[in-house]
């Protein structure tokens, strides 16, 4: 009796901390979309609001270790489901029909922004891993760029938080300045539009900032951005080969492949191909599904936020946020002309 009552409880002590810890994140995530809700937090957005309340919560209660099984699973599987679905966000065929001029410039913004910033972060003697994952945050996609490549570099957990947390911050500040210098700008709504599209960090930092030159400018502005989303493939297999190369010297490193981005590219094809040819009735779906990959990433950071401590963040971030935002303003002032030239 006592062998088979301690087989059960075994599953169940496995069960209950995965259980609890997506619980524990699903909550902090519940508290941060309603917080987004408020007037006084809408500019922050639900997931740079969640991300700081996982952090507080470290450094008031600490890390919470018996459920730490479920919080790990947030951050890690939760976050690849969210990768996974952020794909049906991606209209390919919208890019490949009025998109591909801004490719050659999208691929021009990251390329910039993570060779200046890891220029910079030398200079600096800034963390290396931190300012890599901000550099790609800052070109590509902000916060999903970061998820997505963070695998592949095997980055630490606590870098990653940090470096979302550093693009919420920046990207935000950023989004609102755009919208107080557009009235100021010798620049028409379609240019604007496409320099945020072409600059600004995440998407919903673009549409905060576009939104504010009307409909059209939007339009184009997301339109943009998407092209920097759809570089993120090349990019992410751009980094597995370069890691690949620098394991051939070291037997022990092994570049685990990033299945989730085949998922991501299989989302894309999926959304794009609704949006083309299928009725009205599947297309109101994307956005809700969009909105549970939002959701899921945001539990996921919540897992990787609640990693962070802020004296040893003191040391680490201080100089990849400068980083971040020398790299921000100097790509700021190039797009603008080539926003108007466009």
């Amino acid at each position: 009796m006592e062998t088979i009552q301690s087989t059960v409880e075994q599953p169940k002590k496995k069960t209950l901390p995965i259980i609890g810890g997506i619980g524990f994140t699903f909550f902090i995530a519940l508290i941060g979309w309603g917080l987004a809700m408020l007037s006084g937090f809408q500019k922050l957005g639900p997931m740079a609001l969640a991300i700081i309340l996982a952090i507080v919560y470290r450094q008031i209660w600490g890390y919470p270790i018996s459920i730490s099984t479920g919080i790990q699973f947030s951050a890690k599987i939760l976050l690849r489901m969210a990768i996974v679905l952020y794909g049906l966000r991606l209209n390919i065929q919208l890019i490949i029909q009025d998109g591909l001029g801004l490719i050659a410039i999208d691929g021009f913004v990251i390329l910039f922004a993570i060779g200046v910033t890891m220029f910079i972060s030398k200079r600096m003697k800034a963390d290396p891993s931190i300012s890599l994952l901000v550099g790609i945050g800052t070109g590509v996609c902000g916060a999903a760029a970061i998820a997505a490549v963070s695998p592949i570099l095997k980055s630490k957990d606590e870098d990653t938080a940090i470096s979302v947390g550093l693009i919420a911050l920046i990207g935000t500040i950023f989004a609102l300045l755009y919208s107080f210098l557009f009235p100021l700008l010798p620049i028409d709504d379609q240019s604007y539009g496409i320099w945020s599209g072409i600059s600004l960090h995440e998407l919903a930092h673009v549409a905060l900032a576009a939104g504010a030159a009307g409909q059209d400018a939007l339009a184009v502005g997301l339109l943009a951005k998407l092209g920097r989303v759809f570089l993120l493939i090349p990019l992410s297999f751009i980094l597995i080969y370069l890691e690949k190369r620098k394991g051939v010297n070291n037997e022990k490193t092994k570049i685990a492949f990033p299945w989730f981005l085949i998922g991501f590219v299989v989302m894309s094809v999926l959304g794009s191909y609704i949006r083309a040819y299928n009725p009205m009735k599947l297309q109101n779906l994307l956005d809700p599904i969009a909105n549970v990959s939002s959701f899921l990433l945001t539990m996921a950071m919540i897992g990787l936020g609640l990693n962070i401590h802020l004296q040893q963040v003191r040391k680490k971030a201080l100089k990849p946020l400068a980083t971040l935002i020398i790299t921000s303003i100097l790509l700021s002032i190039i797009t603008v002309f080539i926003a108007e030239i466009v």
